[in-house]
């Protein structure tokens, strides 16, 4: 039997990705972080898990310095920040991903995981944003509205809560619920 390589490929990319309907949780994608590696987000299971689309030049800039701080009251505790950064509104993430991350760095030390630049709307959406925003998969979908929309993740892997953009990290709501999701871990 002859195949093609366009049929080899095609069963490849069957073999390898991850059919829609399989996921489950924005914890069933690999993602690449900022240093270029590849990482499970399901390493994050069992943990309460903030995920945020950032953005190096935008006024909601200095929301970088309350999710250090969240991300260091609690992640003793079960807590991480998951950092994406995102260039979809006003070209306000213009950078490379060094560029990013020295900004992360030396503006606001950030030490939470932050991952490579992705798309969190438009045509070439990530699919983890495809998840995150998909109406029919959980009761927090809808588009992205600006850089640092908030998603909350408990330790089950499932959505908890959604905070719009500027929603500041250290909100009394966005702690309870961290708090909350937390207790139940």
């Amino acid at each position: 039997m002859k195949f093609t390589a366009l049929y080899i490929f095609t069963l490849l990319a069957m073999v390898i990705a991850k059919p829609a309907a399989d996921v489950r949780s924005p914890l069933d994608f690999e993602m690449e972080n900022i240093n270029g590696e590849k990482v499970a987000l399901e390493s994050y299971k069992g943990k309460v898990v903030m995920i945020v689309n950032t953005a190096s030049k935008c006024g909601l800039t200095p929301q970088y310095e309350g999710l250090q701080n969240l991300y260091e009251t609690y992640k003793d505790k079960g807590f991480v920040v998951l950092g994406f950064p995102a260039n979809n509104f006003m070209n306000q993430e213009p950078g490379t991903d060094e560029e990013i991350k020295e900004f992360c760095t030396v503006n606001y030390n950030v030490t939470f995981p932050m991952f490579s630049k992705i798309s969190v709307k438009g045509k070439d959406k990530h699919p983890l944003y495809q998840y995150l925003t998909d109406k029919e998969q959980h009761e927090f979908g809808g588009e992205i509205e600006w850089n640092f929309a908030k998603f909350i993740v408990g330790s089950d892997g499932q959505l908890v809560a959604r905070f719009k953009p500027k929603t500041k990290p250290r909100n009394e709501q966005v702690i309870e619920t961290i708090e909350t999701a937390l207790e139940k871990r």
